[in-house]
């Protein structure tokens, strides 16, 4: 009796220090016009709470986050919460037309969720039209109260945000490129936390610096938040050790420079052990396809405590522009920590295989420039974005929304990677989805097609982490490729790069039911139609919890949304 009265006192004791490890962050997201100066141009522009970047999320691993946003621009809008998983909790995820009917001017909307299972570094970004240019900044969640990092404590932590500039309007040179059937005009100026630095004109206050101490670490968590630009990141004389990529520790490894591409995040320690001065960090984009890109490089400063600000800062040694083999060894480095703690849970057998060919193309288009206009597809279907969201028509069984026939390869066998192609394989136009059951594991190669060009192509999954267990250049064999595989410890994330002529594959348990967004994280292709989304099926005894209420004139219009409903029984909102 004395053993089970001790047993339950501790267990007493153990709850309420769970309870009082969780905590509730709440956040108000103000989307606000503000006028904003960079390149001594002055415009008006969508940002959050009247900064840009927008501020940083702050969360331990455990703690539910409530943010209320609020629309005061004429644009509907929408937040996606990049790599949040948002386990059963799908109208949390933010894509418009996807998991919700986006928030129309002076409404506001309650993203709910808890972080469970996850921590490091993540970002926030709007999922709808080209607002992401400018609506974004970084979520950082800690460590659960009292766990230790799997690396060296660092003295002092910097969130380093990768963006854009556009001197023009972003959704006016969006719409301009969509007239005329034209790729859009490219950014003028690369930033650093939305600073340009001082290789561009009029950036004496455009020029983001971290003040180090000699002889101590420091953990820079980097974001690559451009549109349509992987990048390389690098500081001058000094060495960046790898321990995290996409919120997923890594076995620590060393470089010169980091390459990262859209919607990816990586966190690297830096030891200022270099002789006292000022030293760039520096992004320029990686590129090795003949498309065109903004080649101009964003500087920041790291700078040592005590130097005057007159010392000329060092330049950094960057990769060529299009440094193929840099990019691919780098990718080879990356394997998960894959310890006792923070296993690497890789699926060796597979129930579904999925082959995706990524295509570009040119369609009729009577009234653009050249009477065509640039496409984009998998597996030759050319995404259509609907006017119900997906997850309330999956939910509500709304017909005529969708599909669920997307195919699980391509209908046209062809030599992907060869002579490029100049037509259409009659590519086809559809809101098609592949249904997925629930538990399922999943094997999906992502092969880079020379339809027009060959290109490298980040591709995002929402809901899910997954495995990047094989990568290769040319056309995906079959029968040699697999044995090639790490199915020990490849790297998990939310977002990888498919290399140009070349490509990924990738593998996830689907235990997470809902509707989920899979698209290039290139605006620009995105836009074009390439992208789908997996309807995961319900688990034994699920039911649902509905909210994200979204008709077909609210596409245009904007629907008000209620607020999501809280419920420790449903499962699409995860108990605590």
């Amino acid at each position: 009796m004395a053993k089970l009265l001790i047993f339950l006192v501790f267990g007493f004791l153990w709850f309420n220090c769970q309870l009082a490890e969780a905590a509730l962050k709440k956040y108000q997201f103000d989307i606000q016009v503000a006028n904003v100066s960079r390149l001594c141009h002055a415009k008006s522009m969508v940002i959050v709470n009247g900064r840009f970047p927008g501020p940083t999320i702050y969360a331990r691993e455990g703690d539910r986050v409530q943010i209320n946003v609020t629309n005061h621009v004429q644009y509907n809008m929408s937040i996606h919460w990049h790599g949040l998983k948002q386990y059963r909790n799908g109208w949390a995820d933010g894509p418009a037309y996807i998991t919700q009917c986006p928030i129309k001017t002076g409404n506001s909307y309650v993203y709910d969720f808890n972080v469970t299972g996850q921590r490091g570094t993540l970002w926030w970004h709007a999922h709808i039209l080209w607002l992401r240019a400018t609506v974004y900044g970084a979520v950082v969640i800690l460590p659960s109260q009292g766990t230790p990092f799997p690396f060296p404590q660092p003295d002092r932590e910097e969130v380093l945000v990768l963006g854009e500039w556009w001197n023009a309007d972003v959704e006016l040179v969006e719409n301009q490129g969509n007239a005329l059937g034209l790729p859009p005009n490219m950014s003028d100026a690369h930033t650093i936390n939305g600073k340009p630095g001082p290789l561009f004109p009029c950036s004496e206050k455009y020029t983001f610096a971290m003040e180090v101490e000699k002889g101590k670490t420091y953990l820079l968590r980097i974001v690559n938040a451009a549109l349509n630009d992987e990048l390389f990141f690098i500081i001058a004389n000094h060495t960046l050790t790898v321990v995290e990529i996409d919120a997923v520790y890594t076995k620590p490894f060393s470089t010169d420079a980091i390459l990262i591409a859209p919607g990816q995040t990586t966190n690297v320690l830096v030891s200022a052990n270099q002789i006292p001065g000022r030293y760039f960090m520096a992004a320029r984009p990686f590129m090795d396809a003949p498309v065109p890109v903004d080649n101009k490089t964003a500087t920041a400063i790291f700078q040592y405590k005590g130097i005057p600000e007159s010392v000329l800062p060092k330049l950094p040694n960057l990769p060529a522009p299009n440094d193929t083999e840099f990019a691919l060894s780098y990718d080879k480095k990356l394997r998960s920590l894959n310890s006792p703690k923070y296993p690497a849970n890789v699926p060796l057998n597979v129930d579904r295989n999925l082959f995706y060919t990524i295509g570009l193309g040119i369609n009729a288009c009577p009234t653009c420039v050249n009477g065509t206009r640039f496409t984009a597809s998998l597996n030759n279907i050319s995404f259509v974005m609907p006017h119900t969201a997906l997850l309330q028509a999956h939910y509500f069984d709304i017909k005529g929304v969708y599909t669920t026939d997307f195919p699980d390869k391509p209908p046209t066998p062809f030599n992907y990677t060869g002579a490029p192609l100049t037509a259409n394989l009659r590519t086809t136009q559809g809101t098609r989805l592949s249904k997925i059951a629930f538990s399922s594991t999943v094997e999906l190669v992502i092969q880079d097609t020379n339809l027009l060009t060959v290109e490298s192509h980040p591709f995002h999954l929402h809901g899910y982490n997954f495995f990047v267990v094989g990568t290769g250049i040319g056309n995906f064999d079959l029968k040699k490729d697999p044995a090639k595989y790490n199915l020990i410890d490849p790297p998990e994330r939310n977002t990888v790069g498919v290399p140009t002529g070349g490509w990924t594959a990738i593998r996830f348990r689907a235990d997470n039911p809902g509707v989920w967004f899979f698209h290039c994280h290139l605006e620009l292709h995105t836009g074009w139609g390439l992208k789908t989304a997996f309807v995961v099926e319900d688990g034994p005894g699920s039911d649902h919890h509905k909210t994200g209420i979204c008709t077909a004139k609210s596409r245009f219009l904007g629907g008000k949304q209620p607020e999501p409903r809280v419920s420790r029984k449903q499962p699409f909102y995860l108990p605590r």
